[in-house]
C-alpha cells in the first residue's frame, strides 16, 4: 500500500480505503480501479491524495465497524468545515447542535471499546479533523466518566470548537502541538482566543462552554494563568485532545503509535489526569487480539488476549522463540514488555482475522 498524492494519480490504480462524498454515499470501493473521472472527483472533493494497492498487493482487511467509521468521520468532517467557516465569517452555525446530538447518540452511550483509526490529515483540513476526532473521544470518555446528557452535549461543543481560532493563522501552525517557539504560542493562544470571542458574538453557546474553552486554552498556551481547579470537563478535553494531536497522521511525517502516546499521558499524571486516561483507555482498543508488536527482547510477536486491568500487559505469542508472554505477570513483564505496535503505512494493523484464529 503507498499514499499517493493527488496530482500523481493514474487511471488504472486501485483504491485501498473506500470514497464517500458529504452524504455518506459510497462513489468508490475498495479495489476499485480509479478512473479519469474518479480523478477530476478527487480534485474537486479537495482530497489531497489516496491509498493505493501496489500492482500484485492483496487487499488488507477492513472490518465493517471500521469502513462504517471512515464513512461516518467522511461525512461529519464535511459538516464542521461548513459550521466552523460560518463563525468564522460571523455567521451562526447550521449543523453544530444536530451533530453535537448525533456525536452523543453514538458515542456517547458505548459500554465497548471501538477501533479508532485515524485519517491523513494535511494542514489545510487539520483544523476539522482534529475537531471531530476530540468530540468522539470527548464523547466516550464523559459517558464513562459518569456525566448527564447536559454535560455530554456541553464537553462534546466545546470539544468541536476548540481550535477554531487556529483557522486564522498560517496552515502549517495549525496542526503544529510540540516544539512552539514562545513566539509561535503567543500567535496560537491569540488565535485560539479571538475563536472563542468569535463564538461567543456568532450564536448563544449551551451553558458553561465559553469558560471550558477558556480553561483549556490557558492550560494549553498560558499555563502561568491556569486556575487551580480544573474542571472535570476541561480535563477529559486535555486528553482527548492530547490523545488525537499526538496519534494524528500528518503529511510527510510519521505517525505515533498508540503504546507511544498512552505512555505520554500516564507520564505526566499533573497535566492528564489519571482517571480520565483511564476513560479513554476503556473506550478505544489499542493491545487487543491480532494486533502485532515489537517486544523488548527484540522479538515480533501477536497479541492473543487483552488485558482489561492494564492495557500494556496483554499476552502475546512471540514468533522468534514460539513462548507465550503472559505480560500480567509481573515475573514474566520484568523481563519481556511491549517495546511498540507494528502498523501499515497507513497505520493499520497488519494481521487479518483469518490468520490470527490459525494462532488462537
Amino acid at each position: 500500500m503507498i499514499y499517493v498524492k493527488t496530482e500523481d494519480l493514474k487511471v488504472g490504480m486501485r483504491l485501498a480505503r473506500p470514497i464517500y462524498n458529504k452524504r455518506g454515499i459510497l462513489l468508490y470501493g475498495r479495489n476499485d480501479k480509479i478512473t479519469k473521472q474518479g480523478i477530476e472527483s478527487v480534485k474537486n472533493f479537495g482530497l489531497i491524495g489516496l491509498y493505493v494497492l501496489e500492482p500484485a498487493e492483496p487487499l488488507p482487511p477492513m472490518s465493517e465497524e471500521e469502513i462504517e467509521f471512515e464513512r461516518f468521520q467522511t461525512m461529519a468532517v464535511f459538516s464542521i468545515r461548513e459550521d466552523l467557516d460560518l463563525i468564522m465569517n460571523n455567521k451562526g452555525p447550521m449543523n453544530l447542535m444536530k451533530q453535537t446530538d448525533d456525536l452523543v447518540r453514538m458515542f456517547g452511550k458505548l459500554h465497548h471499546r471501538i477501533n479508532f483509526n485515524q485519517n491523513l490529515r494535511s494542514p489545510e483540513d487539520y483544523v476539522y479533523k482534529h475537531a471531530l476526532n476530540v468530540a468522539i473521544l470527548t464523547a466516550m470518555i464523559s459517558h464513562r466518566a459518569g456525566f448527564g446528557i447536559m454535560e455530554q452535549t456541553e464537553v462534546v461543543v466545546a470539544a468541536l470548537l476548540h481550535d477554531l481560532g487556529k483557522l486564522s493563522i498560517a496552515p502549517e501552525l495549525r496542526g503544529k502541538a510540540v516544539n512552539l517557539s514562545e513566539e509561535e504560542q503567543n500567535t496560537v493562544a491569540r488565535a485560539v482566543i479571538t475563536g472563542i470571542d468569535k463564538i461567543s458574538n456568532a450564536f448563544n453557546l449551551p451553558a458553561g462552554v465559553k469558560s471550558m474553552l477558556m480553561q483549556l486554552c490557558q492550560l494549553q498556551y498560558l499555563p502561568q494563568n491556569a486556575p487551580a481547579n480544573i474542571s472535570s470537563a476541561v480535563k477529559i478535553l486535555m486528553v482527548a485532545n492530547a490523545y488525537d494531536e499526538y496519534t494524528a497522521m500528518r503529511l510527510d511525517e510519521d505517525p505515533n503509535t498508540e503504546v507511544q502516546a498512552i505512555r505520554m499521558l500516564q507520564d505526566a499524571p499533573d497535566l492528564y489526569d489519571p482517571e480520565m486516561v483511564k476513560h479513554l483507555l476503556d473506550s478505544i482498543k489499542v493491545l487487543y487480539p491480532g494486533v502485532c508488536v515489537e517486544l523488548t527482547n527484540s522479538e515480533k510477536g501477536l497479541v492473543l488476549r487483552e488485558n482489561d486491568k492494564d492495557v500494556l500487559r496483554p499476552m502475546v505469542l512471540g514468533f522468534g522463540q514460539n513462548q507465550i508472554y503472559d505480560l500480567s505477570s509481573d515475573a514474566v513483564f520484568k523481563s519481556v514488555q511491549i517495546k511498540d505496535i507494528m502498523k501499515t503505512m497507513d497505520n493499520r494493523i497488519k494481521v487479518d482475522p483469518e490468520t490470527l484464529k490459525e494462532y488462537m
